[in-house]
């Protein structure tokens, strides 16, 4: 899916009161350049793209975060929208087949409740951008997970780090049971939470002080999607350009949310230190 570059264009420069010559003087392009593109007539260069979002942005216009606001407005009654940051472009039809086997819950396609996580995840990459799309989960079987000692064993247990643990009959049965639905909803498990939990698998912190540590990161839910049954639901709808500008922006400000949130892990090591069990207490 290409980007809705000449909706997002005519909204841009309404928003800055400007007309195509005006912004096409601002931005270092004739306005022939910007007229053809608001029309359609031709696709927009990497380059054009890039100093049209980037004008945007760093004039405090957040359009992604516009069109997000929108289509929230406009989904139906048990339809939810859904955010996918994707390294590079989606070519062809969404695939469960193509992410990791070692993720959260092994392969699958997987997509978050916020634009803001989707972007911070991929702002990294040079070809970056975020998908939207609109899933209707009717007449699918869903499982849907907290942070708590179920989800913690389920996750280590795809991402492969229980080791002497792996076969436990307790093990074994919660990851049978990931397995008996067609999509999960779950907590996101990015690096620093993956952390927490080896410091649990590894028995260095008891399961309620994981609990908490991993409460204090409050990165949002995340969608599994284990099945084509499920994922046959899921529609593209919008593809959202990230500049430099914006994704610096996410960059940032996810390494201020990392020491908050660093922070308060330190304090629930200290505050539930004592309080709940180890692993080989669980899984005798």
């Amino acid at each position: 899916m290409d980007y809705n570059f000449k909706e997002d264009l005519k909204s841009i420069r309404e928003i800055l009161e400007l007309s195509q010559s005006e912004m096409a003087e601002k931005i270092g392009v004739e306005q022939v350049t910007l007229s053809r593109s608001e029309l359609g007539k031709t696709k927009p260069s990497s380059k054009l793209l890039e100093k049209v979002y980037s004008f945007a942005f760093e004039n405090n216009v957040k359009i992604n975060t516009l069109n997000e606001m929108f289509w929230k407005e406009s989904v139906k009654d048990k339809q939810v929208l859904l955010f996918h940051g994707a390294k590079d472009e989606i070519v062809g039809k969404l695939k469960t087949t193509v992410g990791r086997k070692n993720n959260d819950f092994g392969q699958g396609f997987y997509a978050g409740e916020s634009y803001n996580q989707a972007v911070s995840y991929v702002s990294n990459y040079d070809s970056s951008s975020v998908y939207f799309l609109v899933f209707e989960p009717r007449d699918l079987k869903c499982k849907k997970y907290g942070v708590d000692q179920d989800w913690m064993l389920t996750i280590a247990s795809y991402r492969g780090v229980l080791g002497d643990y792996e076969n436990h009959p307790m093990v074994k049965r919660l990851v049978e049971k990931s397995k008996e639905c067609d999509y999960i909803i779950a907590p996101i498990a990015d690096n620093r939470m993956f952390r927490i939990i080896d410091s649990f698998v590894s028995g260095e912190i008891t399961d309620e002080q994981c609990v908490h540590c991993l409460s204090a990161t409050n990165l949002g839910y995340q969608y599994v999607f284990t099945n084509k049954k499920a994922l046959d639901k899921a529609m593209i709808v919008e593809r959202c350009y990230l500049s430099k500008s914006e994704k610096d922006y996410y960059i940032s400000s996810k390494g201020q949310e990392n020491k908050i949130g660093e922070d308060k892990v330190k304090l629930a090591r200290r505050k539930y230190r004592g309080k709940g069990k180890y692993i080989d207490e669980i899984l005798k």
